[in-house]
């Protein structure tokens, strides 16, 4: 029951792109390189997207990968009750894109951001590093151009950042995940289009179970 929601999420999404771009399912087709019988039995509630569906969709559509990620059922985001298991589940859905699509061969695990995190965060207390923040922040937003539960909630962090809304801890913490979201290098570099932004989404997860537990 819930993957049949999950599907109609993402074919209401794409009924309401096509029309908006005056696209017949046809010329989608061509577009995409997918046949038209899988595009209409994705949009049509029959059958999943894959990985490699949802990116050649947000590639012909022009609209931001984790839009119809997210769309499709792939979980990319938590509420701040559920558990860590949820967390691997998102992981899991990640490990499954990089296998399919062929374009990154490392492997992708939470120690790997977890480190990446910790380092960030050391360097989100220097001079440099709230330069970073203060003066990249807006623009990687609009380079990403994507709305959302993970972008809204990287805009909360860094307005509670700029606005010193926070223990030292806690500033330390969310300092390292905008740090994380801004430098392009991180354990799945932004380059690698389309899931450069994925092990973003777990970054800002880890932050949000940090920052619960420590007002816990």
């Amino acid at each position: 029951m819930t993957e049949m929601k999950e599907n109609t999420t993402l074919g209401l999404l794409l009924k309401e792109l096509l029309k908006e771009r005056s696209l017949s399912m046809r010329k989608f087709s061509e577009l995409t390189g997918i046949d038209t019988a899988t595009i209409s039995r994705i949009i049509n509630h029959k059958r999943k997207a894959t990985p490699q569906h949802v990116e050649k969709f947000a590639e012909c559509l022009g609209v931001p990968f984790i839009r119809l990620f997210e769309a499709a059922g792939y979980p990319m985001e938590q509420r701040q009750e559920e558990s860590q298991s949820d967390i691997h589940t998102s992981v899991d859905a990640i490990q499954t894109f990089l296998k399919a699509s062929n374009v990154y061969d490392n492997q992708f695990s939470v120690q790997d951001v977890e480190k990446k995190l910790d380092d960030y965060g050391l360097f989100s207390q220097t001079e440099e590093g709230k330069h970073t923040i203060h003066t990249s922040f807006n623009e990687k937003i609009q380079k990403v151009g994507s709305v959302g539960p993970f972008i809204n909630k990287l805009k909360e962090l860094y307005e509670k950042f700029t606005t010193d809304k926070g223990t030292l801890f806690e500033l330390t913490i969310i300092g390292s995940t905008l740090l994380y979201f801004i430098i392009p290098v991180d354990v799945i570099p932004d380059y690698v289009f389309p899931i450069g932004y994925l092990d973003d989404a777990i970054a800002v997860q880890l932050t949000g179970k940090s920052l619960l537990k420590n007002n816990g």
